[in-house]
């Protein structure tokens, strides 16, 4: 049996990940794609980056004092083996009687929580940790999480008191709560979610369930000077909840439709009976209210005190309120708003969305308004289709922003396909459609580089087309019920800032698969946009079908003599990489593999970051392939051949596909190339074969190959990237040996002078081979590499050799090099021809002989 590895944590010891903490590692190159030395610099000089990271910093579970373990006071020649100083011996804590029974463990020092999934509490207990704490591993018998000042935020903000984590915690635990767990959690609750800003009936209000804490707050003369009104008294009111609010697609929604089409007639036939007839009520609102009247009875009546403030202080008063330790958070009253037209839109009757879906937006409308903050889902679990829900629950202005051209084009379909809006409501404005709705209110999709594109140059002059100035202006003297933030995490919060000051939304919703960086950058995103609402297990969404059961492999392919002699003598790193990526025993593997999951009946998708590599490849298997410079009909068409057509299985791909393409049809994934260390880009790429397959074969029914280069930093890489996964619950199987691979027919690269010419060819690329830079499109910007790059300034680089050598001419032929199977789809017709039986299909004219 092929051995399995469990890629650790770091090859250094680094901690592990912390999803939002500030224990994230650092690859040995920048891991992610999406910043800049520039932008950085440009964000340590913005005062409201500056708060934020400051306030990341101070809430950090890092930032307290080390505690000293009980266990280093006592006498014991063995501590020392429990960590530092013993710092890892708990044998102080004590257990409690029936603690076989509680399934969770606290560390009293790192406030790490470990629980046993096989507890008979285990789903009890997991529904809970969710909101309090933020996943770091989730194996199939132990679950490890990390209790940090941004998870105990998120949950206060859903509603959960001190007292409330205390006492589940101490329910669910096998030893009693240490006091220094105990007093970090009230540290952290003391003041986050304490205070909410709230706009209600188009007027903005600091609202608290504690009176205390909205005196507290107008003590400080800056808070005071943003009320409307100094002299006025406190507003009392009653706590806001659920009420006729109800979430399109759940069972209580479609519950209420049918029951106000249920018709009249049982009251016409029995008119006549003496007892009287009670009526139904009128509308949705009143069924809601029907269903959900015994539980209202059984809450308390709880009240909120409040204070007005001016809406143009908004921006001052929150910078206020963090300095001074009172985060506030946004809630958004969108039933009570009626200075903003209404948004004719829902779901359509056949759309039901998942439990896990349902969970998640009910994170957000829990109390009957529009919470900000960021979901979590797996990729393929239905991520647009939330968005979707939550623009169908607001029913006010929505604008949407993606990360590409593509994506907002995917966005668009998904809106039609979903909700019954009217398609004229629905705009897209991008570099080359720059559309508006004429309505009163509407949604549009853009990307975020269009937002936050700089108006003017450094010489002061316009550097905007007009067009695309008369949509900027469009969106930004209206307000917006909801903005919809896709691939929340690649966002610099730089960019971030410029879109969220140019667009006045009343409430936000980041979504996302991966909430992590290898930059420590995500502990900004909690208080630029709000707490992460919800995150669900992957393991738990494949076991129920609504995801694909995956088979992780990473394939080990000895570099040949010829290649690695080069690799051990180059000092460039970008060819090293190519090298390593040109290996013909990897490019052997990838057609032995394609081969046989084509003959199985499988789609595959090979991705390869590099791509001269991706070409290079896809032209010698003549294989399709899209890249950034391919145009958009090519690519439409190429990605239609793939869907549809069955001579076209294979598909190759650069790193424009990581995301926005839905692609179901897909069963398999290779991965030939890829960026250092990013294990953002592994679960992105897992995500485009993580959609539930069609067919409902036994055990595994996708596939993910990842082929490396054995004895190179491709290792290391491969090994940090798949850490993520791993923590999901992903085994990864080692495939030393792929059999058979010498019996296939027509196998690539097989003689020495067949190989000389790869290598040849490789070595005539510049020292940036196939480093693709897609413009429009921040997934594509390129980072500068902290060490590991090109040395700036100019280059010298002195060969002996023949002219042969020079010339490139050395055992070379001349051979057609720009064949493509691009330019074989473009000439095919079976899409054409499959379009045209279907119309005749429809119009009821095709003939026996034409099927």
């Amino acid at each position: 049996m092929a051995p399995k590895r469990k890629a650790p944590g770091s090859l250094s010891n680094t901690p592990k990940r912390l999803a939002s903490g500030a224990a994230t590692p650092q690859s040995m190159a920048s891991s992610d794609d999406d910043y800049d030395e520039d932008e950085d610099l440009n964000m340590s000089e913005d005062e409201d980056f500056a708060a934020a990271k400051k306030m990341a910093q101070k809430f950090s579970v890092h930032a307290r004092a080390p505690i000293q373990s009980a266990a280093q006071q006592i006498a014991d020649p063995t501590y020392q083996f429990f960590g530092k100083n013993g710092s890892r011996d708990f044998k102080h804590l004590e257990l409690k009687p029936d603690h076989a029974n509680r399934p969770l463990w606290i560390d009293p020092e790192s406030n790490g929580i470990i629980m046993e999934s096989f507890s008979a509490m285990y789903k009890q207990a997991e529904n809970f940790l969710v909101n309090v704490a933020e996943p770091q591993s989730r194996v199939s018998r132990v679950h490890e999480y990390s209790m940090t000042s941004n998870s105990l935020y998120a949950a206060v903000s859903v509603g959960l008191t001190t007292q409330d984590i205390l006492n589940r915690l101490e329910f669910f635990s096998k030893t009693p709560l240490a006091e220094p767990v105990k007093d970090f959690i009230r540290n952290a609750t003391k003041s986050y979610g304490k205070a909410k800003l709230v706009l209600k009936h188009n007027k903005f209000y600091v609202e608290s369930s504690d009176p205390l804490i909205l005196q507290t707050l107008l003590q400080d003369g800056k808070v005071r000077n943003c009320r409307v009104d100094e002299n006025a008294e406190l507003e009392t009111s009653i706590a806001p909840k659920m009420g006729g609010l109800y979430i399109p697609g759940t069972k209580l929604a479609a519950g209420a439709k049918q029951a106000v089409q249920v018709p009249q007639k049982q009251q016409d036939d029995d008119s006549d009976a003496d007892e009287p007839i009670t009526q139904p009520p009128e509308n949705q609102d009143d069924i809601i209210n029907m269903l959900k009247e015994d539980d209202d009875d059984d809450d308390e009546t709880d009240q909120v005190h409040s204070f007005e403030v001016a809406a143009n202080t908004i921006s001052e008063l929150r910078k206020r309120c963090q300095d001074i330790e009172y985060p506030l958070t946004e809630e958004y009253d969108f039933q009570g708003d009626v200075a903003n037209a209404t948004l004719d839109i829902d779901l359509k009757p056949a759309a039901q969305i998942r439990p896990y879906q349902e969970q998640a937006l009910s994170k957000m409308f829990g109390n009957g308004r529009a919470r900000s903050g960021i979901i979590v889902l797996p990729c393929g679990a239905g991520k647009t289709l939330v968005g979707i829900t939550a623009a169908c629950t607001v029913k006010k202005g929505a604008i949407v922003l993606a990360t590409s051209a593509m994506s907002v084009t995917q966005w668009r379909a998904e809106f039609l396909k979903w909700s019954n809006i009217n398609p004229q409501d629905i705009a897209v404005f991008t570099a080359d459609q720059k559309d508006r709705f004429t309505g009163s209110t509407g949604i549009i999709i853009t990307t975020y580089s269009m937002l936050s594109m700089d108006r003017k140059g450094a010489d002061g002059k316009e550097r905007v087309a007009h067009d695309t100035k008369k949509v900027l202006q469009f969106i930004m003297e209206r307000e917006w019920g909801l903005m919809i933030l896709d691939e929340v995490h690649v966002v610099p919060a730089a960019m971030f800032q410029k879109v969220t000051y140019k667009v006045r939304a009343h409430s936000k919703l980041g979504l996302t698969a991966t909430l992590l960086r290898e930059d420590d950058k995500i502990s900004e995103l909690n208080f630029l946009i709000g707490p992460k609402l919800y995150e669900a297990n992957w393991q738990e969404l494949s076991e129920q079908g609504h995801i694909a059961k995956v088979q992780c492999a990473e394939v080990w392919c000895p570099m040949t003599s010829e290649f690695y002699n080069e690799y051990l003598e180059s000092k460039y790193p970008n060819q090293k990489m190519l090298l390593f990526t040109m290996n013909p025993r990897k490019f052997q593997a990838c057609q032995f593999l394609i081969d046989y999951h084509e003959k199985r009946g499988d789609k595959v998708i090979v991705f390869s970051d590099n791509v001269f590599a991706l070409q290079a490849y896809a032209r010698k298997l003549n294989k399709v392939f899209i890249y950034g410079g391919t145009p958009q009909t090519e690519r439409q068409q190429i990605l239609e051949n793939f869907q549809h057509n069955p001579a076209v299985n294979t598909m190759f791909l650069s790193k424009i596909g990581d995301t926005s393409l839905d692609l179901p049809e897909a069963t398999c994934l290779i991965q030939i190339s890829s960026h250092y260390g990013s294990r953002r880009q592994e679960a992105q790429r897992l995500g485009r074969i993580l959609r539930a397959k069609r067919r409902n074969d036994e055990g595994f029914n996708a596939f993910f190959y990842s082929l490396v280069s054995k004895d190179t930093n491709e290792m290391f890489y491969s090994t940090k990237r798949q850490a993520f996964l791993v923590d999901q619950g992903y085994a990864f199987k080692v495939i030393t040996h792929l059999q058979g691979i010498e019996k296939l027919p027509d196998l690539a690269f097989t003689t020495s002078r067949e190989r000389q010419e790869l290598l040849q060819a490789v070595l005539l690329e510049k020292d940036d081979p196939g480093m693709e830079k897609i413009e429009d499109d921040i997934w594509g910007k390129q980072m500068k590499k902290n060490g590991s790059g090109r040395a700036k300034g100019v280059v010298v680089r002195r060969t002996a050799g023949t002219l042969d050598d020079f010339s490139g001419g050395r055992g070379m032929m001349y051979a057609e090099q720009n064949k493509s199977r691009n330019k074989e789809v473009k000439k095919s017709s079976a899409i054409a021809s499959m379009k045209k039986k279907e119309k005749k299909r429809k119009e009821g004219y095709l003939h026996i002989n034409d099927i």
